[in-house]
């Protein structure tokens, strides 16, 4: 039985995070070892609503901002050549990656 690793993938800014996917699938397509994924897991929205007064008197008007985390799950086939070339990869500082072996 192959071992297999789950990557997890997460980031605010989905374009990276797709680029950081597309390179995984590359690396499974070249080698040849199987892969699952990428699977979009739920979007995390973390609200935050700021009075836009900065005294705080004044009719009461608020902004809303909000930061979206997106991720990604990936499972691939933990051979000793794929897991050198996926721990090669330049992964920009948005996007935070945990692998865990199964």
């Amino acid at each position: 039985m192959a071992r297999k690793a789950r990557i997890r993938l997460t980031s605010s800014d989905y374009t990276k995070l797709e680029e950081v996917c597309s390179e995984l699938k590359a690396i499974a397509e070249k080698t040849g070892v199987k892969i699952t994924g990428p699977i979009p897991l739920p979007t995390k929205k973390l609200k935050v609503p700021v009075l836009k007064s900065p005294c705080g008197e004044g009719t009461q008007t608020w902004d809303k901002w909000e930061l979206r985390i997106h991720k990604r799950l990936i499972d691939i086939d933990a051979e000793d050549r794929v897991m050198r070339r996926i721990m090669r990869i330049r992964v920009p500082e948005e996007v935070y990656v945990s692998i865990e072996l199964m």
